[in-house]
């Protein structure tokens, strides 16, 4: 068996134009009907402010699929530790052997996250995009720009974040300095929102962090944060207000994502035309097809991701003869 540490993952995995195919591919399976996806195990840990979730996904024809356990623990910032950690087995689909443990604290889930961002934008934001807004400032606030900069030409973003002014500041001069962008930070959501052409909110909000009558033709939001029962950034109308809805994994969306907050609200139900985001991978939905659309893609983060990283992390690591190889005698 192979364990790969941290530093080696992030040595030989970047969020970039292959990673953000790997993703797409798997969700291009997962539409097909060529995965099977078993509901995401969460315990809940309230007085951390934490939950642990377990994905996985098997998709047949791979020599292996993902168990990925991660958590988020969001005192974390008062212990100096970083809110996200966990790791991944990747287990043989011929024997059911764990043939790696991938010890990523987190960050091939950050990676997939992002591309699965990016691939919500390379299909329903507008083509121009010269303003665009970040909702957070966290790990995942990175990534989601970075992904965005992938697959549109940007030239400024507005930030919001209710975190420490030296975070905000931190978030913005570092993304900055890699990415080259003009990065301000707004003082309220609204004027993010009603600015932007493409918004992607990123936090851990329990209550709609972005009303309805905010949103404007033109706009995309990406809203990858509500991903338990819990969770809501988007106020349930703004479905109401979109011309096409996304979702990574409708089932999953109507159970843990913004999906399933705007049903108990009575604007959405099974019956309503729901995009997946597979579809628009495969080009059996053409996704934005106009500049005035409003669309609204919501990720709950499915496993197939994490069976398209795990599997690319273990073939580069492996490659590279940077992981560690050991016995069980």
């Amino acid at each position: 068996m192979y364990i790969a540490t941290e530093r080696a993952l992030k040595d030989c995995v970047v969020l970039d134009n292959d990673t953000v195919a790997q993703v797409e591919n798997a969700f291009a399976e997962l539409q097909r009907g060529n995965a099977t996806v078993p509901p995401i195990l969460m315990v809940p840990v309230p007085e951390q402010h934490g939950e642990v979730d377990v994905k996985t996904a098997y998709i047949p024809g791979l020599d292996f699929f993902a168990i990925k356990v991660a958590s988020g623990f969001f005192n974390n910032k008062n212990l100096g530790l970083p809110s996200a950690s966990g790791l991944m087995l990747l287990v043989s689909t011929k024997t059911g052997f764990p043939e790696a443990v991938l010890l990523d604290n987190g960050y091939l889930t950050q990676v997939r996250t992002g591309a699965a961002g990016a691939a919500a934008a390379r299909y329903l934001a507008p083509p121009s995009t010269p303003v665009v807004g970040i909702v957070g400032s966290g790990t995942q606030a990175r990534f989601q720009l970075r992904a965005l900069s992938l697959v549109r030409r940007l030239a400024t973003v507005l930030v919001y974040s209710a975190a420490t002014d030296a975070e905000v500041a931190a978030y913005i001069e570092e993304m900055r300095g890699e990415l080259g962008l003009e990065l301000q930070r707004v003082e309220t959501v609204e004027e993010l929102v009603r600015r932007s052409r493409v918004v992607v909110t990123t936090t851990p909000s329990r209550e709609p962090i972005i009303k309805a009558e905010w949103l404007h033709p033109g706009l995309h939001i990406t809203a990858m944060g509500s991903d338990t029962e819990e969770k809501q950034e988007l106020e349930a109308q703004c479905f109401a207000r979109a011309d096409i809805c996304v979702s990574d994994l409708m089932a999953q969306g109507f159970r843990l994502g913004e999906l399933r907050s705007a049903k108990a609200a009575g604007v959405l139900d099974e019956q309503t035309p729901i995009v997946q985001l597979g579809e628009l991978v495969l080009g059996s939905h053409a996704g934005r097809s106009s500049e005035e659309q409003i669309t609204i893609c919501d990720l709950t983060g499915v496993g197939v991701q994490d069976t398209a990283i795990a599997l690319e992390a273990y073939r580069r690591v492996v490659a590279r003869g940077t992981a560690t190889e050991v016995t069980n005698d």
